[in-house]
């Protein structure tokens, strides 16, 4: 085990434990008493994994991380806070900045080994999801362009993510850090009506981009994004992504069509929960997500996200999907869905 450690810590008494915790399971450990000193060490020693504490002098933990997040010969490193701060909101901001894990001081020995274990092995499957999202991406041509080629660099220096399900992405109200690229799994975007019903406003998976209309609109984000099942998403940092777009005309076309795609299906969305029929609402979304299926006719959703897109409530889903059965349009098993009659259903929609 030859892999480089480095731990960022102005406290000499848990760089010390921590220290002593990862040489004993074999690691090759480098301190760094401040934010300041270990940023400058990253590029110097190429570490394979960066556990750093929060609240520190001159660069605090978020700074560290911001800043090797802007470079990308650092942004891909394993980055893991250790901390005494244990309010949920610093959880999702470290989160949000691109932390790959956030350890809660007194550190236990075996939740810290195992963590570093988990980030270190996830870090090697990497290359594997990017190149495969590299050979699915449009922009990958024989002859690329200088911006095609920048893109693509900029997606394969980022660090991986993973989502676990029902996890938050990011929730309605947060400020944007950038967009996320999803690589594996299914991401949801939710709005809350005023008495707390969920609505179900996007699904995204492999190869689509999250976040794209905040970004463009320099707002906040104004819905939540959550995992549907276990995903891998990476964040591409909003300086950069505006710095591409301002130089790349043809980038900037590329997000502009992203971003009336998803305008224009919301307002399609809008329109068939204000006139339509339960039947026609319910036709129409189950052709919507059968578009994005990976699997032709073949849909894996459950009654309450099939409401939650739908604007209905779930008894009402439920009997909606029972006619289909009944009437061949459609059948259930498992927890999927399989359309046996996309025209009919078409018919009912129209």
């Amino acid at each position: 085990m030859n892999e480089r450690i480095l731990i960022i810590d102005d406290d000499d008494l848990m760089r010390a434990v921590t220290t002593k915790v990862l040489t004993q399971a074999g690691y090759n450990i480098v301190q760094a008493s401040n934010g300041k000193t270990g940023v400058g060490l990253v590029s110097q020693i190429k570490p394979d994994l960066i556990l750093c504490d929060v609240m520190m002098p001159e660069l605090d933990g978020y700074d560290v991380l911001q800043l090797l997040g802007k470079n990308q010969e650092t942004a891909s490193i394993p980055f893991i806070f250790l901390t005494s701060k244990n309010d949920p909101l610093d959880f999702r901001k470290g989160m949000q900045l691109g932390a790959d894990d956030y350890i809660i001081k007194p550190v236990n020995s075996t939740e810290l080994i195992s963590s570093v274990v988990c980030r270190l092995n996830k870090n090697e499957t990497r290359k594997i999801s990017f190149n495969r999202t590299m050979k699915s991406m449009d922009i990958l041509t024989n002859n690329p362009k200088d911006e095609e080629i920048e893109l693509k660099a900029l997606i394969a220096s980022r660090k991986i993510r993973q989502v676990k399900k029902k996890q938050i992405l990011y929730y309605d109200g947060d400020q944007p850090t950038g967009i996320y690229l999803v690589l594996e799994g299914c991401i949801k975007t939710t709005k809350l009506s005023d008495d707390g019903r969920e609505f179900m406003t996007g699904l995204y998976k492999a190869d689509n981009y999250l976040g794209v209309n905040a970004l463009l609109l320099n707002e906040v984000y104004k819905e939540s994004a959550v995992a549907v099942e276990d995903a891998t998403v990476c964040l591409l940092p909003k300086d950069t992504v505006l710095s591409l777009l301002a130089r790349y005309p043809s980038i900037s076309q590329q997000f502009l069509r992203l971003l009336s795609t998803d305008i224009s299906e919301k307002e399609d969305q809008m329109l068939e929960l204000a006139y339509n029929s339960v039947r026609k609402r319910l036709a129409q979304t189950l052709l919507r997500l059968n578009k994005k299926s990976d699997d032709f006719l073949l849909l894996k959703i459950s009654r309450e996200e099939l409401a939650g897109m739908a604007g209905m409530a779930m008894e009402t889903v439920s009997r909606t999907l029972t006619d289909f059965i009944e009437e061949g349009l459609i059948e259930k098993k498992s927890g999927h869905i399989t359309i046996l009659e996309p025209n009919r259903l078409e018919r009912i929609k129209n």
